[in-house]
């Protein structure tokens, strides 16, 4: 029996909710038993996920992506690998149907590594741990059921899971001074945003005529050029609010700012990349003439982005917030990739999700490690960290390399490709589609490569500020290292970023099936 025959997609869907309800049993002064049975699951869940990833087969990929190309129409069990059904309700065409390609695999493996090291950083959380833990579960299994999902009603209904526990993970356990505003800041965009994309979900469910949700059903449906046109931008846009794009960008370093510690490592780890995904597989792949159409003028806003996003970052003086709007940043480059079109920008964009979401939650990690010490995140306030947290000083180090895209770490592969694909032809912009006529928009790349500069200037003034220089009189007494755990937490986060970086092997091959898939339903591969 292969690894293939296990259920493993959806014991990693349903594991951390059915955790999150039973660590709402365990009696409340029993703070250590909730954080053990948190840990053991986050521990259970992150191997299940190396499982899906290593399993997955590159070769039946790419085999199931050459019948395609031919013309060949394939059931969702053969074009998806780890696939599970069950008809939920058939009278309105609604089924729980799970599978992974090349481009969610990584990000089900990042999921895993997020939630395994956030749950190993929140050990210092000492109100209402048990239910706290319980929140973050369940926000896990959303997030999992959406990069899943291939029933679009699904889709939706887990991304509503995901998105709800936030607000009460915010508002309960985040920031005093700004957790409130924080929270229904960060809920209302993102509700309004799924609003915008379900009206456009129901529109293609509807015009389809075919009764159903199913996502390759919907591929197949054959929606005119006209109606692809007028609905994409509401998909598109819907989800991308949750990915940061400009201009509905500003409620994410304020939901960063103001979350506990592994509440920021998963909001810019994997949540922005569930939006970015969602956009991908809602409105590029079922409405890919759409996308040819508007994806042109878009790149704009994604460009605003990008620079914009790294010189705000520049001039913050909270260190949570230089982080909150790096990651507006790097965000930006991702839905960059994906407006390419084009093969080099989009897989640069499906390995920069995994990179990104690797290096913010380092990121994260560290200033919260820094806080719970000294409380303070003000950068005039820091200095001197080296002297007492060197392993948490040489973890940043490597995030920042990654965050400047430096050759051997895995922002120059992810970036690198993105930039090349900007730079290059864009085969699949309509010639009649808003400022998409043209066949390179080289200038957008050196426009972007602004934004490399500004980054390494923040990161390094970072590094300088904070971790070298005079340590403060008043923190002595109070700082001490971090424990073994955290550290370990730290290596595996930054043995992700090494790894990928010097042996991009073991991820690009993989995101490159999932981006022939695309860019067959675009016209070519």
């Amino acid at each position: 029996m292969s690894l293939q025959d296990f259920p493993l997609i959806s014991m990693i869907v349903f594991l951390p909710a059915a955790v999150g309800l039973l660590l709402m049993l365990v009696p409340k002064d029993r703070d250590k038993l909730a954080y053990n049975i948190a840990l053991i699951a986050g521990l259970i869940t992150f191997i299940l996920s190396i499982g899906v990833y290593f399993g997955f087969d590159q070769q039946l990929a790419t085999a199931v992506n050459e019948k395609l190309a031919a013309g060949e129409i394939l059931p969702a069990a053969e074009m998806y690998q780890f696939y599970d059904e069950f008809n939920w309700l058939p009278a309105l065409g609604i089924s729980y149907k799970v599978g992974v390609d090349g481009m969610n695999a990584p990000l089900v493996l990042l999921t895993g590594l997020v939630m395994f090291t956030g749950v190993i950083i929140s050990q210092r959380i000492t109100d209402r741990k048990r239910e706290f833990f319980a929140f973050l579960f369940i926000l896990a299994s959303g997030v999992f059921g959406v990069f899943v999902a291939l029933d679009m009603f699904m889709l939706f209904f887990f991304y509503e899971i995901a998105v709800f526990p936030m607000y009460l993970l915010i508002a309960i356990w985040g920031w005093k001074q700004t957790r409130e505003y924080a929270a229904m800041k960060l809920t209302l965009y993102l509700v309004i945003g799924s609003v915008i994309a379900l009206v456009g979900a129901l529109a293609m469910y509807f015009t389809a005529g075919l009764g159903t949700f199913d996502l390759v059903a919907l591929e197949q449906a054959g929606f005119t050029a006209e109606f692809q046109k007028l609905w994409f931008p509401f998909v598109f846009i819907g989800f991308a609010i949750l990915g940061g794009i400009f201009p509905f960008h500003n409620w994410s370093p304020d939901g960063h700012v103001a979350a506990p510690t592994a509440v920021s490592m998963f909001h810019a780890g994997v949540l922005m990349k569930l939006g970015a995904f969602a956009a991908l597989r809602i409105g590029i792949m079922l409405l890919p003439e759409g996308a040819k159409f508007h994806l042109p003028w878009m790149i704009f806003l994604t460009l605003v982005n990008v620079v914009y996003g790294a010189y705000i970052a520049m001039v913050q003086t909270d260190f949570k917030y230089v982080i909150g709007f790096s990651s507006v940043s790097h965000m930006g480059l991702v839905v960059m990739g994906f407006a390419t079109l084009n093969h080099d920008g989009m897989v640069g964009a499906g390995v920069q999700m995994v990179s990104h979401g690797v290096m913010t939650a380092l990121f994260f990690a560290v200033v919260g490690m820094i806080y719970d010490q000294v409380h303070t995140r003000q950068l005039d306030e820091l200095g001197g960290m080296v002297k007492y947290i060197p392993h948490v000083t040489v973890a940043f180090i490597v995030g920042g390399l990654v965050s400047m895209g430096m050759p051997g770490f895995s922002g120059f592969i992810a970036e690198f490709p993105i930039f090349m694909g900007v730079w290059g032809d864009k085969p699949f912009w309509s010639p009649d589609a808003p400022l998409g006529g043209a066949d390179s928009k080289s200038w957008i790349a050196i426009v972007a490569a602004i934004s490399i500069v500004i980054t390494a200037a923040y990161i390094i003034r970072l590094i300088r500020k904070v971790f070298f220089g005079e340590f403060p009189k008043e923190f002595e007494g109070h700082m001490h290292d971090v424990n073994p755990s955290e550290k370990l937490a730290l290596a595996l986060l930054v043995l992700v970023l090494v790894g990928v970086g010097i042996f991009p092997s073991v991820i690009v091959p993989m995101v490159e099936t999932g981006v022939d898939r695309v860019l067959i339903l675009l016209g070519g591969m």
